[in-house]
C-alpha cells in the first residue's frame, strides 16, 4: 500500500534575503502523535530532496512517517540567485535555522530521528551538537568530519584518475574556466567512480546534477565549481573538535569507492561517545541506491533499536 504523500510549504525568515522565503517539504506517511519522523537532510549544498524518497523503504516497513524538504536556494524552496557569491548570507547557521524552523512549524521537534546525506550530514551533526531536547537518533551518511580533510583525499583520489583527466581538470581550474563542458566531462569520470557506481545512474542523481546546473548559487558559493576543487565558505569547515558533544545514538555510514573515505569518516566515530559505523563494500557515495537493500536493512534496524 503506498502510503500518502503531502506537500507544502512553511514560511522562513531570513534576515538579509530582501524578499520573503518558504522552505517547499514532503511528507510521506502521516504525522501523528507518538510515532516518530524521520527527517532527511539532502545533500549538496544546493542539491534537492526528490533523490532521498528512496528512503522511504524505511518508513513505510516501520509504519512511520518521512520528512525531506528541499533547502533553501535549491528545489521547490526560494531561490535567491541575486546571492550568489554572498558567503556572508549563505551560512551554516542559515541552514541549521531553516531545519528548527521546519521541525517547529510541523509540530515534531520534540521526538523526531534525522539522517543526512553528505553535506545534509555535516548540518545534522552539527545541529546534534546542541543536544536538541526531540533528537532521538542521528544517521550520517557518506559526510566529513572536516573539509580540509575532505580535499586532501579528494586530490588523492584524483590521482588515481587517467592522466588526461587529471590534465582537463587542471588546465580549467588554472585558466578560471571550469564550467566548460571539458571540464563538467572530466568530473564526471571522478563521480563515476566515487559519487555513484551504478551505470547507467539512477535518474534522481542524475537530476542532481541538472538542478545545480540550473541553479549553482549555493553549491558555487559554499563548496565551489566540483567536489576537489573546495574554495567555497565551507573550505575551512570541521566540526572534529565539537563532535563529542553529539550524545544520541550515531550511525555513520559510507561506501568502499566513497569520495566519503574512511579518513574524513573516522573523526566522526573517534569522538561521537554513543556510535556505529557501517562501510557498504560495493557502494559509493549513494549506498542506498547501489545498495539498497541493505541499506535498508542496516539503517532501519539501527533506527528501530
Amino acid at each position: 500500500m503506498t502510503p500518502p504523500t503531502t506537500t507544502g510549504e512553511v514560511d522562513l525568515t531570513v534576515p538579509g534575503a530582501g524578499k520573503p522565503c518558504k522552505t517547499s517539504y514532503k511528507v510521506i506517511g502521516e504525522l501523528q502523535p507518538g510515532v516518530r519522523p524521520l527527517v532527511a537532510l539532502h545533500g549538496g549544498p544546493g542539491c534537492h530532496s526528490e533523490y532521498l524518497l528512496i528512503l522511504s523503504d524505511i518508513t513505510m516497513s516501520q509504519s512511520r512517517p518521512l520528512i525531506i524538504y528541499d533547502q533553501l536556494g535549491s528545489g521547490q524552496s526560494t531561490h535567491l540567485p541575486e546571492k550568489n557569491g554572498d558567503t556572508a548570507f549563505w551560512t551554516e547557521q542559515l541552514f541549521l535555522s531553516e531545519l528548527d524552523n521546519l521541525l517547529t512549524q510541523l509540530g515534531i521537534k520534540d521526538d523526531y530521528d534525522l539522517l543526512g546525506h553528505s553535506w545534509g550530514g555535516m548540518l545534522a551533526a552539527r545541529h546534534a551538537i546542541t543536544c536538541p531536547s526531540g533528537l532521538r537518533k542521528l544517521v550520517v551518511v557518506s559526510s566529513p568530519a572536516s573539509m580540509p580533510l575532505w580535499v586532501q583525499e579528494q586530490n588523492r583520489l584524483r590521482k588515481l584518475l587517467p592522466a588526461d583527466i587529471q590534465a582537463v581538470l587542471t588546465e580549467h581550474e588554472n585558466a578560471g574556466t571550469t564550467d566548460s563542458k571539458e571540464y563538467e566531462d572530466a568530473v564526471q569520470v571522478f563521480y563515476s567512480r566515487h559519487l555513484c557506481v551504478l551505470d547507467p545512474m539512477p535518474a534522481e542523481v542524475l537530476r542532481i546534477s541538472e538542478e545545480l546546473a540550473k541553479d549553482p548559487t549555493v553549491y558555487h558559493t559554499m563548496n565551489g565549481p566540483s567536489e576537489f576543487h573546495v574554495i567555497g565558505s565551507l573550505k575551512d569547515w570541521a566540526i572534529i573538535e565539537e563532535a563529542h558533544k553529539i550524545s544520541v545514538p550515531t550511525l555513520l555510514v559510507n561506501g568502499s569507492m566513497d569520495e566519503a573515505t574512511d579518513a574524513v569518516v573516522a573523526p566522526f566515530f573517534d569522538k561521537i561517545p554513543r556510535v556505529k559505523w557501517v562501510t557498504f563494500a560495493k557502494s559509493s557515495h549513494m549506498a542506498f541506491f547501489e545498495e539498497r537493500e541493505r541499506f535498508m536493512t542496516v539503517v532501519g534496524a539501527f533506527l528501530a533499536d
